[in-house]
């Protein structure tokens, strides 16, 4: 492929390759040309290429070839020279002229046809007069062609129009003559392009819509007559547009030659035309009208209906705003007609059409202000038809014959009004409100008055428009219940009333669950006593008793859907009801049969089957409320119903009960299929038995089929029964295509016949699709071989639906079987058919049982036949005679290439050669056969997968070929083709994305958003999904690269790519696109956000700052209904009226649900803004960087935009939807809470957010208005405590302004249950009064004094006065809470009546509201109590006033008379109970926010004494908490948990701890002194029990932890193996406290222990103190000691120092536990190469620790004296000046111990190092500070020893030390010049000596005597010194610098 990459035509290589790849290399050839012709200078290769250029003209090239051949020629032409061109053009006009009709001949004429359109397109007017001969040449040609030539000379000629435009008007009148003819081709493509061409002419040619006009519309209606989807869209776009020009004429065309204008009634009249008469028009002599001939086709209704689309689309919605009244009743004028409505059937498509051509106009066109005009338009519409039906009604003297009439025809009228008015409130939704609100609207009246209608359909819709408005405004749901209810009871005599109202409120019941608020429960026992009213009265009045009987069962019906837990409490009667309705046995049964008349059959008929449909409602709906019980009771009705003979009774009273019959046995199979079948195993047979008769006609003498067929076979076949109609924009009104597939049935032997096989035929499948889910076998053999027949004959059904549904069943069946020989003798059967067959309908249906064989089998159960069926398929796909053949063949491939996988690795070659060759040479008028060569090409795609980016020969071709397929079919012209070559270069950037050109790829997707087919719009959007998801960046570039390219037919604008996907979601109303423009966006966001902030900050700002309503667009709205959005927006096709050059189109501004998505947004942006980069929220950051930014304009940061963002965030919170408001009050939120802290540079101690109080004021206020439903205020709550909480605002009177809000939401919690009307359930005001509480609680918790900061004064002020009344509530919810989470079998001891905040029938939905609420509230009553010792001070007060505010608390008054202590109890137990129920098993879901509120709270408590006390004295409780908090440990691990639960267990051991001391000193006040020791646990044995035991608990606990940071102490891990021993390291922060706070409780345990349990423990907790000694000791680099270290010296010491040394009867056990741990110490201390960095120092003092503290223990162990000996000689050897210091100072404190027989013999050991080391200190002078100290501090111990030593040893000790001081001094020369140090030394000597000297003046006498060279240096030194007082003083400066040198300070005193 690389060859055919080339200017000019390589000849040598394409002369090399095989015949069959040469057209795909100049086809490859001609796509390189193609990119490069207009980038490279042709001038002097151009002769050549034009040669070879026309000489592939006559080389009989494919379609797409000839497309691009054609396509390079005109631009070669257009960029290089034209001396040739009309040589070029003559050739071309020869090869058209030429008489051969061979059709060998036809590709080249089909080239030369191409090639002449192109050039004209290219050139036009530059070719000068040439164009009369060749558009006569063309025209010639036209008459003689053959459909395949007809359609390209079309396409030529609409090519020639649009490059010639008003040049030439000579020839528009002949090409008008001859292509209008052809709009009633038989060829659709034909037609098609008929339509294309006709609307390019009506561009210039002003006959066409002027005086043509008539015969224009005559045609499209004919063309219309029997046509297929393609034909009518284009043929509607024609029509449209030419009634559209009529109306307002073209700017240019006006200038030319002076028309006269249509009027809007007469081309209004003209459309109504066909859509009412059809194709027949007035063309036709009268005779024929006068009979009021056959109905008009279906199609031409569908075309017309299209077409008005097209019309108003065209002119626009300005126009449509203006002119919308005249439209609409108009079209409602089209649907009263008697000619529209003959049939029941006929007047259902008409009203279908009526609503698709409102909805696509009034929904796409209109903003929402225009949309709320428009809604008034309709309610007056509705009234006045209303007003009218009235006077007939009314008209009892029957003068007004004519009315009757009328009303059957307002009905038609009512139901479209109805329809569009609820679907557009319901597009509105909370928007909507204006349009219901306005007295002089009065929509509500004037749709209530229709349910007293006197047709049922337009009751109903009056119903289903007053549902929309509930669902759209929810306040509204509850009122309108309480109006049908009160109207049902006063107009209970009137029929029409009671159907009416009862449909109404059973609409409403039905929408309720859309409404998450729901309606108050009381509502429900309304329904259900009108409903048994109803019912009761129901054989009172034989007027009434059918409307009763329907509209009772009705009630309850709609009432089911309610759920559960409002069903719950109406079961019994129900279950009566049902009982009541049906005989109780089969003598009853058989005795009704002999009684009754027809009418009351048909009551009692009626009335079982509305009680049928009530089961069923409740079956679907309750399903948790269905216990074997009630099934068995429920079965005893349906069991009758069951056995309950029909035909009889329709035989004796007559025919007009089949209706009801039917409808019973209809509700029955409904409900049945329902319930399990086991529960009905015994009626099978008989069931079966009606089940069959009911497939098989056998009593219904109409051919009904069924509809369910097309949706039982598999989606994917679709393209062969051409039903992929189903996914247009159109498919509301299309279905209706379908009509019984009536071309197959002409053809079948009967029409009776197929019914009938249609209808087994779905029952077959379904009972196969059963089986095979249900993993169960088809039976014995007999079932199987009569399935197998039964199947078998079908695959030869002319009928395309059954031949479907047979190759599914048979591929179902063997996937049932499951046997290899069946599966062979299937395949083998349709082996042989395809190999003899011959005719079209055997061929396709064997091919497609293959494809279903391998598709249900899969790759491995039908690999063996894999060979065979591709062969087979392979030649099938060749054969050009039938291009039916080709498409069942190609798919079934596909379905093969599907389902074997990497099996057909081996086939994918020659599959690949064929599908290019096809796309090369089928004709695109084939559509079907391309869809299916691109569903193969994915296929196959799909099986190379990954390799697809390999390197070598073979897979490269593989590449390229597919990549020529993907071109191939994105040129096509049909969308679906383009859609599928979309889906595959998606997989191909899937496995290959460096081969999928993205340059390319992205523009042509997204002028593909724009597109007018749905199924387009949805795989340019995935596919940009796709890529958006990995190349965000780049998606975005290219997609503003066509924006500066694109001329003006596209939709890309400065917003780039993101702007237009904003505006398709005003558009778009298709689920999953939708959602994949969200997804698109949502990477689109995720990564490019940050660093285009402004860019995307002014995208959602944009759109969220749009108001409702403004200008409107030609971008349709919703889905269905895109009809033709302007394929190519031309200058000249798009006009708003004269003489507006309309380059901006206008577009509607973005509606609520994009608005909703933009808030979204913003919240998302904040977020990625904090993840990349903490200077997003740094003011003075940002505006030093801001000033640089402007110069790279890379990016920005987002607190420069803080005011757009608060903007933003009130704009969404105050605006009328309720979604937005709640999305507005999110971003508020999140922006309080990430900027609160930032500061304001400019003002030192404010922030930035101060200056914008009042507008957070102003965006929470409306919130709290009474309308405001119940979540949006529960949200606004949430923000009111994050404000107030933030410090935000420190002025009280500023607070003062949100802080109101709150205090007027408390005042609505204390007004206690059923205060005010309701209009939401009882669970919406749990949930708001819940969200006040909690918001209380957390500004509470923002009073605590360790969150320091000036605000928090003032909050303290704020909350104090609520406190008292908030205590109690909070202390009524927890209760709630409480009792809400006990398990099910405890719920007989929950209060009947509900709790405080909850009602028991709306228990479910509260439990969620409590458990998002709770934890604040449960910390912020554990701050209460503790500040108010367990609220004892408050409980005195409350005595008086508790019954006044006794609603608050369930138990009320009797509260008063417990005790002080009993209330401490239960409030205890209530906080413990609470805290240790969610801490046991905390869902995976909770926010680790409620896990640390929890901890916070029982930390809070347990500071209290009472807490404390109760604690320690009920120890199980103690136990089970911190087996709770040790099982919470092991499931959440955040720091942050674990140290709380440490500080929980802290508190827990000190109130123990106190507890014990108590029971001590009470006990030594008795004088039992005797009984002490063994007081604590473990009692005399030392026995800890697991369960029992607190200390055992507590030690499970706290080992867990510390294995956790600390693996190391785990002796199994360290001797396991794998372990590799792990070099100590620096814990993380975190980890170090959480550690020390470890060890320190651990060192606390043995104080709770008797003496012998201490013992049990002591060896553990030793064990482990060392072990985190050794394992944290760790050198830092500021020598400063990590927390565990000093936490682990503290612990040794307490235990080291605690009074069990003094237990005598431990005392051999306490010397052992002793030594032992000082040995590890020592173990652990000793140096060692893999530990360079340990801390001597540490180890150091924890032996010195254990000397001085356990000195008994440790004197004459002459084991463990020697290795200390040896640590503190490492230590005075250490080359680190620090570490010798800290030992000089723990030596000295060795030496000074009081126990002379510890310290003599380390004096002995260790004095002479001493000595020695400060000797030869001489030699080598300190150098740094830390040198100078250790120095010093030897001395200091030399000193000390002096001091010790006895008086006749003196002098010999003071031989040692003032030698050694007199070496450190200078001489005087020496002085000046030497360094500060070594001078600091010399100051040092120079002092000691000269206090030495007085202390011991004998001794020191002998000393200097003995040596005189020592006196002189002393005397000179003395001399200097007082020679210099400057000296002195600088001494005295120099003194302090030394003293501050760095020394090592232990945290803590240890000593």
């Amino acid at each position: 492929m690389e060859l055919a990459h080339s200017l000019l035509l390589n000849e040598d290589a394409l002369a090399q390759i095989t015949e069959a790849k040469r057209p795909v290399f100049i086809f490859e050839w001609l796509r390189f040309l193609d990119k490069v012709l207009v980038a490279v200078d042709v001038k002097e290769k151009q002769k050549k290429l034009v040669e070879q250029l026309t000489g592939l003209i006559s080389s009989a090239p494919g379609p797409p070839t000839r497309k691009l051949l054609a396509k390079n020629l005109a631009t070669l032409y257009s960029i290089g020279d034209t001396f040739t061109v009309f040589q070029t053009l003559d050739k071309c006009n020869d090869i058209i002229k030429s008489k051969d009709d061979t059709p060998a001949y036809l590709p080249t004429k089909l080239a030369a046809v191409a090639c002449v359109g192109a050039f004209y397109e290219k050139m036009g007017r530059m070719l000068g007069s040439s164009f009369p001969d060749t558009i006569n040449n063309l025209l010639k040609a036209l008459k003689s062609a053959e459909s395949q030539g007809r359609g390209e000379i079309l396409l030529s000629l609409q090519k020639v129009l649009s490059g010639l435009g008003g040049a030439a008007a000579s020839c528009h009148r002949d090409i008008y003559k001859n292509a209008r003819s052809l709009l009633t081709d038989r060829s659709m493509a034909v037609r098609c392009m008929v339509a294309k061409c006709l609307l390019e002419l009506q561009n210039e040619a002003v006959f066409m819509w002027t005086t043509e006009l008539e015969n224009m519309a005559t045609l499209c209606f004919k063309a219309l007559e029997g046509s297929n989807y393609g034909v009518r869209v284009a043929v509607a776009k024609l029509l449209g547009t030419v009634m559209a020009t009529a109306l307002m004429p073209k700017q240019a065309a006006v200038m030319r030659q002076n028309v006269k204008r249509a009027t809007l009634e007469e081309v209004l009249e003209l459309m109504a035309t066909g859509f009412l008469r059809g194709g027949s028009g007035f063309l036709k002599s009268g005779g024929e009208m006068l009979k009021g001939g056959g109905s008009v086709s279906r199609e031409v209704r569908v075309g017309v209906t299209q077409a008005y689309v097209v019309f108003v689309t065209t002119l626009g919605g300005q126009w449509l705003e203006r002119n919308f009244a005249t439209f609409l009743s108009h079209v409602l004028d089209l649907v009263s007609h008697p000619r529209a409505t003959q049939t029941h059937v006929e007047a259902v498509y008409s009203r279908r059409c009526v609503s698709f051509m409102l909805r696509a106009t009034l929904g796409g066109l209109l903003g929402e202000k225009a949309q709320i005009a428009a809604g008034k338009e309709i309610c007056q519409a509705i009234s006045k038809q209303m007003r009218a039906v009235e006077a007939v009604v009314n008209d009892i003297s029957g003068e007004n014959k004519a009315g009757a009439a009328d009303v059957s025809a307002s009905q038609h009228v009512m139901v479209c009004a109805l329809k569009e008015l609820g679907s557009l409130v319901q597009s509105l939704s909370a928007t909507a409100s204006p349009l219901i609100q306005e007295p002089s609207i009065g929509l509500l009246e004037t749709v209530t008055s229709v349910l007293l209608h006197p047709s049922m359909a337009a009751r109903l819709a009056a119903a289903w428009c007053l549902r929309c408005v509930a669902v759209a405004l929810p306040y509204q749901l509850t009122p309108l219940l309480d109006r049908c209810a009160e109207r049902i009871n006063n107009l209970k005599s009137s029929p029409e009333a009671v159907s009416g109202y009862s449909f109404a409120m059973a609409a409403l019941l039905g929408g309720v669950h859309q409404c998450p608020l729901g309606i108050p429960h009381s509502k429900g026992k309304l329904v259900v006593s009108i409903a048994e009213d109803l019912l009761r009265t129901a054989a009172q009045n034989s007027r009434l008793s059918l409307q009763r009987t329907q509209a009772g069962w009705l009630l309850l019906g709609a009432l089911m859907t309610l759920g559960p837990s409002l069903v719950r409490y109406h079961l019994p009667k129900m279950l009566l009801l049902w009982r009541n309705v049906f005989p109780r046995s089969q003598k009853e049964l058989e005795a009704e049969k002999a009684r009754g008349d027809s009418f009351t059959w048909q009551v009692t008929l009626e009335g079982r089957a509305g009680a049928l449909c009530a089961m069923r409602s409740f079956v679907a709906h309750c399903p948790e409320l269905l216990t074997e019980d009630v099934i068995r009771r429920l079965m005893t009705p349906i069991e009758c119903a069951m056995t309950m003979i029909v035909p009889a009774i329709i035989k004796v009273h007559g025919a007009h009960l089949k209706a009801s019959a039917a409808m019973v046995r209809l509700r029955l199979y409904d409900i049945l299929a329902l319930l399990p079948p086991k529960t009905y195993e015994g009626s099978f047979n008989a069931l079966l038995r009606e089940l069959v008769a009911e497939f098989t006609l056998t009593d219904n003498s109409a051919n009904t089929t069924t509809s369910l067929l097309r949706s039982l076979c598999h989606y994917d076949d679709s393209v062969l029964m051409g039903s992929w109609l189903q996914e247009t924009d159109h498919k509301s009104i299309e279905d209706q295509m379908l009509d019984h597939f009536a071309e197959c049935i002409k053809q079948a032997k009967g029409v009776r016949q197929q019914a009938v096989q249609l209808n087994i035929f779905t029952a077959v499948l379904s009972a196969l699709k059963g089986l095979a889910e249900n993993k169960s076998t088809l039976g014995p053999e007999e079932v199987r071989k009569s399935a197998l027949a039964l199947v078998m004959g079908a695959l030869d059904n002319p009928n395309p639906i059954l031949r479907c549904a047979a190759g599914e069943a048979l591929g179902r069946m063997a996937q049932v079987v499951g046997e290899a020989t069946f599966i062979a003798r299937m395949a083998q059967t349709s082996f042989d058919k395809l190999k003899s067959a011959r005719d079209v309908v055997s061929r396709t249906g064997h091919s497609l049982a293959l494809g279903c064989l391998h598709r249900y089998v899969g790759g491995i159960g039908s690999g063996q036949h894999l060979k065979t069926s591709v062969s087979i398929l392979l030649a099938l796909a060749q054969d050009g005679s039938s291009h039916e053949v080709q498409t069942w063949a190609l798919h079934s491939l596909a379905l093969i290439v599907d389902s074997s996988g990497p099996m057909y690795r081996g086939y994918v070659e020659p599959t690949l050669s064929l599908v290019l060759t096809l796309l090369l040479t089928v004709p695109p008028s084939h559509t079907e056969v391309h869809q299916c060569l691109g569903r193969c090409l994915g296929a196959l795609i799909t099986t190379v997968g990954p390799e697809l980016q390999g390197n070598g020969a073979t897979i490269s071709t593989i590449r390229s070929s597919c990549l020529v397929g993907c071109a191939i079919m994105q040129d096509h012209s049909d969308s679906l083709v383009q859609a599928a070559a979309i889906s595959c270069l998606q997989q191909l950037h899937m496995f290959a994305p460096r081969h999928v050109n993205l340059s390319s790829l992205v523009p042509c997707l997204c002028v593909h958003l724009c597109s007018s087919h749905l199924l387009l719009r949805r795989a340019a959007v995935a596919c940009l999904r796709q890529l958006a998801q990995r190349e965000a960046a780049e998606v975005c570039e290219y997609a503003m690269s066509l924006a500066k390219r694109a001329g003006d037919n596209l939709n890309i604008t400065e917003t780039g790519l993101e702007g237009v996907l904003f505006g398709m979601l005003d558009r778009e109303t298709d689920r999953k696109l939708c959602s994949d423009i969200h997804d698109t966006l949502g990477h689109m966001l995720s990564s490019l956000a940050v660093e285009k902030l402004s860019h995307w900050l002014k995208l959602c700002k944009d759109v969220l700052a749009a108001t409702t309503g403004g200008a409107v667009a030609f971008e349709v709205e919703k889905d269905e209904e895109d009809s033709e959005k302007k394929d190519e927006m031309d200058d000249d096709t798009m006009f708003t009226g004269l003489g507006e050059d309309d380059k901006s189109k206008p577009s509607v501004a973005p509606r609520w649900v994009t608005r909703v998505f933009a808030a979204d947004c913003l919240c998302r942006i904040i977020l990625l803004c904090e993840n990349a980069d903490k200077a997003h929220f740094d003011l003075a950051t940002a505006r030093s960087a801001s000033s640089e930014i402007r110069n790279h304009s890379s990016g920005d940061l987002l607190v420069l935009h803080l005011s757009d963002l608060i903007r933003m965030a009130f704009m969404a919170a105050t605006d009328h939807s309720n979604q937005l408001r709640m999305a507005g009050l999110q971003a508020l939120e999140d922006i309080i809470k990430k900027f609160a802290s930032v500061p304001e540079p400019e003002f030192p101690g404010h922030v930035i957010l101060e200056q914008y109080q009042a507008n957070v004021g102003a965006a929470l206020r409306p919130a709290f208005s009474p309308d405001t439903p119940s979540d949006i205020t529960a949200k606004a709550c949430q923000v009111c405590s994050t404000w107030i909480g933030s410090g935000v605002v420190s002025d009280l009177n500023d607070l003062r302004r949100v802080h109101n809000l709150l205090v007027s939401s408390l005042d609505k919690v204390q007004a206690g249950k059923g205060s005010s009307s309701q209009l939401y359930s009882e669970s919406a005001t749990t949930m708001e009064k819940l969200a006040v509480l909690k918001a209380w609680a957390e500004v509470r918790l923002k009073t605590v004094p360790h969150f320091v900061h000036s605000a928090y004064d003032a909050l303290i002020m704020l909350v104090q006065p609520e406190l008292p009344s908030l205590s109690r509530l909070w202390l009524a919810m927890l209760r709630d809470y409480a009792l809400l989470t006990l398990p099910a079998e405890f719920s007989s001891q929950l209060p009947p009546d509900g709790g405080a905040f909850y009602t028991p029938e709306t228990i479910d939905t509260a439990r969620l509201h409590y458990r998002s609420s709770w934890a604040p509230v449960l910390h912020a009553v554990a701050l209460w109590l503790s500040s108010t010792g367990f609220g004892a001070a408050e409980e005195k007060e409350d005595v008086t006033s508790a019954p006044s505010k006794a609603p608050a608390l369930p138990q009320g008054a009797p509260s008063t008379t417990k005790t002080v202590e009993e209330s401490v109890k239960d409030r205890m137990h209530l906080m413990l109970g609470v805290s240790i129920e969610f801490l046991c098993f905390p869902r995976p879901e909770e926010p680790i926010e409620h896990v640390m509120s929890c901890l916070q709270a029982l930390c809070t408590l347990l500071e209290s004494p009472c807490a404390k006390t109760h604690i320690a004295e009920d120890q199980l409780l103690a136990v089970e908490l911190l087996n709770v908090l040790h099982r919470l440990l092991l499931t959440r691990d955040p720091p942050a948990v674990q140290l709380q639960v440490t500080a929980v267990v802290q508190e827990t051991i000190r109130a123990a701890q106190d507890h014990l001391q108590r029971q001590k000193t009470s006990k030594e006040e008795e004088g039992e002194k005797d009984t002490q020791p063994s007081q604590g646990e473990g009692g005399d044995t030392g026995e800890l029990v697991p369960g029992k035991s607190l200390v055992f608990a507590a030690m499970e606990l706290l080992v867990f932890i510390l294995v956790r940071h600390l693996p190391q102490l785990n002796t199994r891990v360290r001797e396991s193996p794998s372990h590799a021993p792990l070099r100590p390291q620096r814990l993380p922060e975190e980890s170090a406290r959480l550690v020390a706070n470890t060890v320190s409780i651990l060192a606390e345990l043995p104080s709770l222990c008797s003496p012998a349990g201490s013992m049990t423990i002591l060896p553990t907790v030793l064990f482990l103190i060392t072990g985190v000694l050794r394992e944290t000791a760790v050198k830092t680099s500021d020598n400063s000691v990590p927390v565990p270290v000093s936490a682990a010296l503290q612990g040794i010491k307490t235990i080291i120092t605690s009074p069990l040394a003094r237990v005598e009867s431990m005392q051999t056990q306490w010397t052992s536990l002793v030594r032992s741990s000082l040995a590890s110490v020592l173990e652990y201390s000793q140096p060692d190469e893999s530990r360079p960095d340990m801390d001597e120092v540490s180890m150091l003092t924890a032996i010195t620790l254990f000397l001085l503290s356990a000195s008994n223990e440790l004197v004459g162990v002459t084991v463990l004296q020697k290795g200390c000996m040896d640590r503190f000689r490492n230590g005075l050897n250490s080359s680190d000046p620090g570490v010798q210091a800290r030992c000089y100072q723990l030596l000295l404190s060795v030496f000074q111990h009081s126990s002379r027989a510890l310290s003599t013999p380390y004096i002995h050991a260790l004095a002479p190092l001493m000595v020695e080391k400060l000797k030869a200190v001489e030699r080598s002078r300190p150098g740094t500070a830390a040198e100078l100290q250790a120095v010093q501090e030897g001395i200091r111990v030399l000193e000390n020893l002096v001091g010790m030593g006895e008086e006749q040893n003196r002098v010999q000790l003071l031989a040692l030390l003032v030698p050694t001081l007199i070496s450190y001094l200078l001489d005087e020369n020496a002085i000046s010049s030497a360094p500060q140090v070594s001078k600091g030394l010399h100051d040092f000597a120079l002092q000691n000596l000269m206090r030495i000297g007085p202390l011991y003046p004998a001794a020191f006498k002998i000393v200097i005597g003995a040596a005189p060279e020592l006196k002189t240096r002393l005397e000179s030194a003395i001399r200097a010194n007082q020679a210099s007082s400057k000296a002195k003083a600088a001494a005295r400066q120099a003194q302090p610098t030394v003293q501050a040198a760095p020394t090592i300070k232990l945290k803590t005193s240890f000593f």
